[in-house]
């Protein structure tokens, strides 16, 4: 669960967004608050401001998002209590308060909309607010047995170290089994194999690099592998044509119906393979 959180100064703007019947809108969580409509909950909002004209952004505006799986779940009583307990997390206590889930979308949030000001006209501190909201939502996230955003992080960084081993072995078998000699022939190998290759192509139309799209991933060469940048992937490609003739061949490439040079960095990455291995032949005589 994410938590979000700013103090904002148009009240009226904000809880009209939050009532959005387009979106589906219905109010969880309410405190303190009799209106039935966004004009009349921000003139309740406004009496108590009144009391403290020095504070201009008066409203504190959070965001709550569940995961996905974690909202197909969750009924209104769940997300009434999740209000209840952010608010006690974030020490707001007893304040003017309105909550709204939006559900015109697969990914359940809430809008939760607190006076800053107190009855007695005191502002809440906002100094690290972003902060302390995520803080809040991920012990909330905690008590109620929810996903938090650290708990996603790491489902995400350990599906990825699979996703990043296994486009690498396909990289690997389209460079070695089907001995592509040619960068249009290795993205037409790794297509076969399930893998979508990408290129970089900058503004001066030159190939910079690859990404790699696979299941519903898409890579950076590099963050796939060191191995699986552009200057290193034409280094592997040239090995079966040799360095010089490869270079020859890719002065002009015809990649996806577009024709694009090389980069000086990826030629220069190719180009050291050459010279290394002329100064190894040369030291052999």
């Amino acid at each position: 669960m994410i938590g979000k959180g700013k103090s904002i100064s148009h009240t009226s703007a904000s809880i009209a967004y939050g009532w959005n019947q387009e979106k589906n809108a219905e109010i969880v969580f309410k405190q303190h608050l009799v209106g039935e409509n966004p004009k009349d909950i921000t003139k309740e909002f406004e009496l108590v401001q009144a009391q403290n004209y020095h504070c201009k952004n008066n409203t504190l505006s959070f965001v709550i998002s569940p995961t996905i799986k974690d909202g197909e779940k969750l009924g209104k009583n769940d997300l009434t209590k999740i209000c209840q307990k952010f608010m006690l997390e974030m020490n707001l206590k007893e304040r003017q308060a309105i909550a709204f889930v939006h559900n015109d979308k697969k990914h359940l949030h809430i809008h939760l909309y607190v006076n800053r000001i107190d009855f007695n006209g005191v502002a809440f501190k906002d100094r690290l607010i972003g902060i302390r909201s995520q803080r809040a939502a991920e012990t909330v996230a905690e008590k109620m047995q929810l996903k938090t955003v650290k708990q996603v992080q790491f489902e995400k960084e350990f599906n990825l170290k699979d996703i990043r081993s296994e486009i690498k072995r396909r990289h690997e078998f389209t460079i070695n089994q089907l001995k592509s000699k040619t960068f249009q022939l290795y993205i037409d190998g790794m297509a076969r194999n399930g893998v979508k290759v990408i290129p970089s192509i900058n503004k001066a139309n030159k190939l910079q690099g690859f990404r790699f799209e696979f299941q519903g991933h898409n890579l950076k060469g590099s963050e796939v592998h060191r191995s699986m940048t552009g200057g290193n992937i034409g280094k592997q490609l040239a090995q079966h044509t040799g360095a010089e003739k490869f270079i020859m061949q890719s002065k002009n490439l015809n990649l996806l119906g577009k024709t694009v040079e090389l980069s000086t960095n990826m030629l220069m990455s190719i180009a050291k393979t050459t010279i290394k291995k002329t100064i190894t032949r040369g030291i052999g005589y």
